[in-house]
């Protein structure tokens, strides 16, 4: 029986050998790794790093993007009994420095020069590194004693390897399911970051758990086109780890902007996303729709319909009368065997876990002959804890717990989480992790949930986000926010309200979305950014919330708004690596506005 990650990477190495596990897309040119390749170079690299001096226990850091050499970190710092410590490319120089000291990392890896300098800049705030090493050894401008090249290191593992052949097997080999394989530092939106102590027997009850639930998400036969950051606990978790347990070939995607050029040419047939790529993805062909003629509209609006009622049946596992059938396989090849065409072709499914998915959209992608799987996890959790299952579902659940995990539900309704993928405690925290555990070892979620008649869990929202209004009235944000995402105009949608009379909202508009409505109404304008100012197209915008408003009870309508002339990214703060709003962050620097929608 496999026990740790290193025990499961040297058997399906054995078991593959030569065929393609992982490439990686780079400059327009794919870079390749068989399953031996990958084993050979992730052996020299944990290799290397013992020669620099980490031993079993030390902390080994991650700075970069999607890269061949993060996994052949990952895999070799593992397999010499290291802890991982993940750190998001994203991050500024003094959100480095906070997360390399209170690791004690010994050793840094980073992507290229611009990591390379958050790395110099805070080498003598981390007493703990002894040495940084550059992937990209053309951006290390000039000699320094800390600072050493991965081609370097590569080839001094190589070496290591060549005088003692079984060195690298023996050290994993000597790793123990309860000691530590990573760090997994927590976003820090509401304190300081936390790092969450994931142990191999943490990884392997996740695994295990996911290969459990027929019918299989994945085989070997499976290939991905990973785009989420590895540096993300879910990717990590269910798309790296997960991936390597079944054997599929991951092919990672340039970047972002690349995914559908990238998909059309690998074909995946599995798609690990999360909510906003599926909701941008769908209002993307609501506004292609909308640039048609009237008749092809038209023909659009009859098929969406058709398949949203299939959908709808499958949901229920109810029979399709025959005349439906025929009316839906029209429908699927005017319009939704494109959607399937657009993402390669082949695919099954995709996730959409870690917010609420609006119905109407999930009904569309599964229309489309793509299940869309919801879930719920958190970092301390590794992250699955429930998942849909591909044959047995409900729309707006987050699926049953996976087997080996048991959730419960508090008397006020927080989610309670037990099992062997619980994360041992938070590194350096000890009160933190007293207070994370109740009286029975349960882990306590900070999520509001509930199980429906069939053990479906349904997740309220966040405790801490939960809006309570000056009324008394118990609201939760994000279903109403996943409401109004759907219309292709916004961009971002946030619904403040907590202690207040009534619901407002922040929300950014979808800049492409507005030129395409501004032109069918006649609305002229110079830099698209002044229609954010004009009375006719704000005019407009109010009627799009106003008609999200008349499916909402009335106290969840949105009374007021203000439109944020920003855009959310990651680099001014606003949002997650996963895309998710920081909502403290939004409030604290939109104060101002949101202050003015309850005095105005």
């Amino acid at each position: 029986m496999e026990n740790t990650i290193n025990q499961v990477f040297r058997n399906r190495t054995r078991k593959y050998q030569d065929r393609l596990a992982i490439e990686k897309k780079r400059d327009g040119k794919w870079q390749t790794a068989s399953w031996n390749q990958y084993y050979e170079r992730a052996r020299a690299t944990g290799l290397a790093l013992g020669s620099l001096g980490a031993e079993k226990g030390d902390r080994i850091a991650l700075l970069s993007e999607n890269r061949l050499e993060w996994l052949y970190t990952d895999m070799g710092a593992l397999g010499i009994g290291c802890c991982v410590v993940p750190v998001y490319a994203t991050l500024t120089a003094d959100e480095v420095a906070y997360i390399i000291d209170n690791s004690d990392s010994r050793i840094l890896v980073v992507e290229d020069g611009v990591q390379l300098a958050k790395a110099l800049q805070i080498l003598d705030r981390c007493p703990s590194l002894a040495k940084v090493v550059v992937m990209n050894a053309g951006d290390i401008a000039a000699p320094h004693p800390s600072v050493i090249s991965f081609d370097t290191l590569l080839a001094t593992g190589r070496s290591v390897a060549v005088e003692k052949p079984d060195l690298f097997e023996e050290l994993a080999d000597s790793v123990k399911p309860e000691e530590l394989a990573t760090i997994v530092y927590t976003s820090g939106t509401t304190g300081v970051p936390k790092g969450a102590m994931i142990t191999h027997k943490n990884i392997m009850a996740v695994l295990l758990a996911l290969d459990a639930i027929e019918p299989k998400f994945a085989t070997e036969t499976d290939f991905a086109v990973p785009f989420l950051p590895l540096s993300h606990v879910f990717e990590r978790a269910a798309g790296h780890y997960y991936g390597m347990y079944v054997g599929i070939t991951s092919s990672y995607a340039e970047n972002i902007n690349t995914l559908l050029v990238d998909f059309k040419e690998k074909r995946p047939t599995m798609i690990l996303a999360v909510p906003r790529v599926c909701e941008k993805v769908y209002q993307k062909i609501i506004m292609q729709v909308e640039q048609q003629p009237a008749w092809r509209q038209k023909i659009f609006h009859w098929g969406h319909a058709i398949g949203t009622e299939i959908s709808a049946l499958r949901e229920k596992k109810l029979p399709i009368p025959f005349l439906m059938r025929l009316k839906y396989r029209l429908a699927y090849k005017l319009i939704f065997q494109k959607l399937r065409e657009a993402l390669g072709g082949r695919v099954r499914w995709m996730t959409a876990s870690g917010a609420p998915t609006a119905r109407e959209i999930v009904l569309f992608f599964n229309a489309a002959g793509i299940m869309v799987v919801e879930g719920y996890g958190m970092t301390e959790c590794f992250a699955p804890a429930t998942m849909s299952n591909l044959a047995d579902y409900r729309i707006g659940t987050v699926g049953r717990p996976l087997p080996g995990v048991d959730i419960k539900i508090a008397e006020d309704g927080e989610i309670l989480v037990g099992g062997d993928n619980v994360f041992k405690g938070y590194w350096k925290m000890e009160a933190e992790t007293r207070d994370s555990f109740d009286e029975n070892g349960y882990f306590i979620s900070g999520d509001i949930g509930k199980f429906d008649d069939a053990g479906f869990l349904m997740i309220t929202d966040r405790k801490k986000n939960l809006i309570i209004t000056s009324g008394g009235k118990n609201i939760a944000p994000q279903k109403i926010e996943s409401v109004f995402i759907s219309d292709p105009l916004f961009a971002h949608f946030m619904v403040i309200g907590d202690n207040r009379k009534y619901l407002s909202a922040i929300i950014t508009i979808n800049m492409e979305r507005a030129e395409i409505l501004a032109a069918k109404n006649g609305i002229a304008y110079g830099e698209s950014q002044e229609l954010l100012d004009n009375p006719d197209f704000l005019a407009i915008v109010d009627e799009h919330v106003q008609k999200k408003n008349t499916g909402l009870a009335r106290f969840e309508t949105i009374k007021k708004y203000r439109i944020i002339k920003q855009e959310f990214t990651q680099d001014t703060g606003e949002l997650t690596p996963s895309l998710k709003l920081k909502r403290k962050v939004v409030q604290k620097m939109y104060s101002d506005e949101i202050e003015s929608l309850y005095t105005d």
